[in-house]
């Protein structure tokens, strides 16, 4: 839905100056007190020529909410920054940033691709990124469990779930609009990961906002993801006590071997690709990568036979209830993406453990349960922290109140009415908005995200399609890399969908030069499909490109 940009003569008409609407505010001029918006301090406003990260000439403008003390104790703030092009295309784009926020990361808006030079910046687009409220560097004593101490503030955990972008999308449409003098004709968000969560929650809690959302990979039921950082760290240490061995590199290599020569031709094309991952779940097996008497490689032990099945069912309640969703086995179980959420890191500092026992595990404690839990911050202690959490009793305490914490974990992070999504009003309003998801992530289940799809649609008789659309992305673990085509733009799409009224299709995409896990691949372009179509053989199996494919 366009947004109303008023002539001249339609102003005069409504007894307005045009001179004044059009009368912009120059960069150095923003950080003004009398240009300021209401309760807005900024710091910052400076023109910045263009360089390495940033390749257009843009004003940079950086500032903050009022602050405010916690019950922690501590100083909270929503931080942000503000980038408004010289060549600006009268668009506008909130960056909803990953992890645990509490850092004002550069508002250059990654489109989400695995071409990190493109940007909704660089594009004409302004766009702003913020801290989400919280410092995550405010709590040094607490070790690698700080940057998710906020979460002893309740204030704090409910703008990083949803607050913080309500509260700032219209203080940056107030600047934006200052400094160019003249309104936004469309506004977008864009976002990867938690930052997937805070696009689809904006679609719930502000539907009235955005004309396109992208949406990448997002963890919309993040605390029940959590959970699962709990039972996968207890089924690997059924394999090893030091859970980065309880899978080698050739383990998993055997595993995603196994997956393609069971399942690369359900899609009709043998190119490396498992395209039907529906069809794929039903046939492969992970029994039939069980060692033979005296083997040793190529195959998995009982035991890690074991542990995988535990982690791809999920965790579940005392009932045998399940507390999240079940996995699937795709191709990108090898990647080093996969690895290092899930087995082991290469991050020194966290003694190369993996990122749901670091990062996980103080989340958990800290953020998705009630009351939050004060966790050592070494490495070790966060392992034990994920080893010891009773996943059957103590999984009940993300959706658990009491006097201090008046919101569940499941109330501030999830979006209203995920288990029984419509999204009405954000129908109703005319806008639209394009998901993306790797069969092979780590950390937040694709099958999640399938079933949320099938419930809206299923809630619009069939028609969800008109507005939101759904790509499944194999082999593509957390974010544009693993043994995927991950050169791809959905950000196009969704622009031509909101503006032109037209609905995307098949979308091309390609490997870029520093993915050497997508070597094995055949060809160098495929298509996407929106679900449910699954990417299979054209009337040319043998062409060049994606047109090999098709969408059916």
């Amino acid at each position: 839905m366009k947004h109303v940009h008023l002539t001249a003569a339609a102003l005069l008409l409504l007894g307005l100056d045009p001179s004044a609407a059009k009368a912009a505010i120059a960069c150095a001029d923003l950080a003004k007190t009398e240009n300021q918006p209401s309760d807005v301090t900024i710091t910052e406003a400076v023109v910045t020529p263009p360089g390495e990260e940033v390749s257009v000439a843009h004003c940079l403008v950086r500032g903050k909410t009022p602050d405010r003390q916690g019950i922690d104790g501590k100083t909270y703030a929503i931080r942000f920054e503000l980038r408004l092009p010289v060549e600006w295309n009268e668009r506008f784009v909130h960056q909803f940033n990953g992890g645990n926020d509490g850092a004002v990361v550069p508002a250059i808006g990654p489109l989400l691709g695995g071409r990190k030079s493109d940007t909704a910046l660089g594009r004409g687009y302004a766009v702003v990124s913020s801290d989400a409220g919280h410092d995550g560097n405010a709590n040094p004593d607490r070790g690698l469990a700080g940057g998710a101490a906020f979460g002893f503030d309740p204030q704090a955990r409910r703008d990083y779930g949803y607050g913080a972008v309500a509260t700032l999308q219209p203080i940056a449409e107030q600047i934006v609009e200052k400094h160019y003098g003249k309104p936004i004709a469309y506004r977008y968000g864009i976002g990867s990961s938690n930052g997937g969560r805070h696009g689809m929650m904006a679609a719930e809690r502000m539907p009235e906002v955005f004309d396109g959302l992208l949406v990448g990979y997002p963890g919309f039921n993040l605390p029940k993801a959590a959970i699962q950082h709990a039972l996968d760290i207890q089924a690997w240490s059924t394999v090893d006590p030091d859970i980065a061995k309880a899978f080698s590199r050739d383990d998993l290599k055997a595993v995603a071997d196994g997956v393609l020569a069971a399942c690369d031709s359900l899609d009709g094309v043998s190119d490396g690709i498992v395209a039907d991952a529906d069809a794929c779940e039903t046939t492969f097996k992970l029994e039939t990568l069980a060692c033979a008497s005296g083997a040793i490689t190529g195959c998995l032990r009982p035991e890690q036979i074991e542990a995988l099945k535990t982690s791809i069912a999920g965790p579940k309640d005392a009932e045998g209830r399940a507390l999240y969703t079940h996995w699937i086995l795709d191709t990108g179980i090898a990647s080093g993406n996969w690895r290092t959420w899930k087995l082991e890191s290469s991050i020194e500092p966290w003694a190369k453990r993996p990122i749901i026992g670091v990062m996980g595990a103080a989340s958990l404690a800290q953020v998705f349960t009630t009351p939050p839990t004060d966790v050592g911050g070494t490495p070790d202690e966060l392992i034990a922290f994920l080893r010891d959490f009773d996943v059957a009793r103590d999984g009940a305490r993300i959706a658990a109140t009491d006097e201090t914490f008046t919101e569940s974990a499941m109330d501030f992070m999830v979006p209203p009415g995920a288990d029984n999504p419509r999204l009405d009003a954000f129908r109703e309003a005319g806008h639209k908005m394009l998901v993306f998801h790797g069969n092979s992530d780590p950390v937040f289940s694709v099958v999640d995200m399938v079933d949320w799809y099938k419930k809206l649609d299923a809630n619009h008789d069939g028609k969800a399609s008109d507005f939101v659309k759904l790509y499944r992305i194999p082999g593509m673990p957390h974010g544009a890399s693993g043994s995927s085509f991950n050169d791809f733009d959905f950000f196009t799409p969704l622009v031509a969908w909101v503006e032109q009224g037209k609905a995307p299709s098949g979308v091309a995409a390609g490997i870029t030069e520093d993915n050497a896990e997508a070597a094995s691949l055949e060809g160098t372009r495929f298509l996407y499909c929106p679900y449910p179509a699954v990417t299979r053989a054209g009337a040319d199996p043998a062409a060049e490109g994606e047109g090999r494919y098709t969408c059916r």
